[in-house]
């Protein structure tokens, strides 16, 4: 059977994979030449390019948009697009956009229906902002796919980008510890995130310097990074910030540990009743039941994950 594992935050797709690790559990070798957007200050000062400059600027300053102090509205959590699309989604394994415009309007296992730009980009707000979606016909609505349409329009239609998404990691042996996550967390991100996980806002300000990692201004618990494969993922290739998946500094283990340690905190709690309408395709470590096997829930979350993929390997 083949399983929809690696579902992140709007590219459902991963490129490219950790050929060799060393004994310290770092990558050593990694395929390439990359996807690279272009540069948007080559667009035209024409009305196209105004709006894809503004799709833009809302994915970097969604905050200031639609936050608790947006100037279009006040629906989201505060946080902004890029915290998790790094420099506005063009990042080499920073979640990066360069697989959208080709590979959409997709099938999706998570909804079980074929799904637009439009309903996964509002798919990521009522998730990943914990807010509400937009009007597809607004002009925020068609400003951000006119920027994520621009930032793939070099993609082939049906192939994905090279270095889209997130970075493959070896799974564990072990379930990922979130006491030992606490360590790593203590000692390599609460100097920016701060030791409550809070973020870093400055007064006055409509966006967060540093985003929450937890608590009620977080992504909520239907996030792509609720996921901790997702989030350990991100974290190697892109953290602490400055890092990028040429030279990273965590070790796989910390990776995956400092995801388990920031996904086990208390953050708002969402639902959505059309989830994974087949059991079958959900990825093995997606936290919530039901599931169609008998591993316990704490399994699904934490892993181990082999047991269970080589569980659905021989259904």
């Amino acid at each position: 059977m083949i399983r929809s594992i690696w579902i992140i935050p709007l590219v459902a797709l991963t490129v490219g994979s950790l050929n060799a690790c060393r004994s310290k559990g770092r990558s050593t070798e990694i395929n390439g030449p990359y996807w690279q957007a272009a540069d948007i200050g080559s667009l035209p000062q024409d009305s196209a390019g105004v709006l894809i400059r503004y799709g833009r600027d809302l994915i970097a300053h969604t905050g200031k948009y639609f936050g608790p102090m947006g100037s279009v509205s006040q629906t989201t959590n505060g946080m902004n697009c890029q915290n998790c699309h790094l420099n506005a989604g063009t990042q080499t394994f920073g979640n990066n956009f360069g697989s959208v415009a080709s590979l959409y309007p997709r099938f999706r296992a998570r909804s079980g229906s074929l799904e637009s730009i439009e309903r996964r980009v509002n798919d990521c707000l009522q998730r990943s902002l914990n807010g509400a979606p937009l009007d597809s016909s607004s002009t925020e609505m068609r400003a951000l796919v006119a920027y994520l349409n621009w930032v793939g329009k070099d993609v082939p239609r049906g192939e994905a980008a090279l270095g889209s998404g997130l970075m493959d990691l070896p799974d564990l042996a072990r379930p990922a510890d979130s006491a030992r996550g606490r360590g790593v967390y203590v000692a390599k991100c609460q100097t920016c995130h701060t030791p409550t996980g809070e973020g870093l806002k400055p007064q006055g300000s409509a966006e967060y310097s540093y985003p929450p990692l937890w608590g009620p201004s977080s992504y909520n618990t239907a996030a792509g990074l609720f996921r901790i494969s997702n989030l350990a993922r991100y974290v190697y290739a892109n953290m602490p910030q400055g890092v990028t998946y040429e030279a990273p500094q965590l070790s796989v283990e910390e990776a995956w540990d400092v995801a388990a340690f920031v996904n086990s905190m208390p953050r708002p709690h969402k639902e959505f009743a059309g989830d994974w309408p087949d059991l079958r395709l959900k990825p093995v470590d997606y936290p919530f039941g039901p599931f169609s096997d008998t591993f316990a829930t704490r399994q699904h979350k934490y892993g181990p994950y082999g047991p269970i993929k080589k569980y659905y390997e021989t259904r």
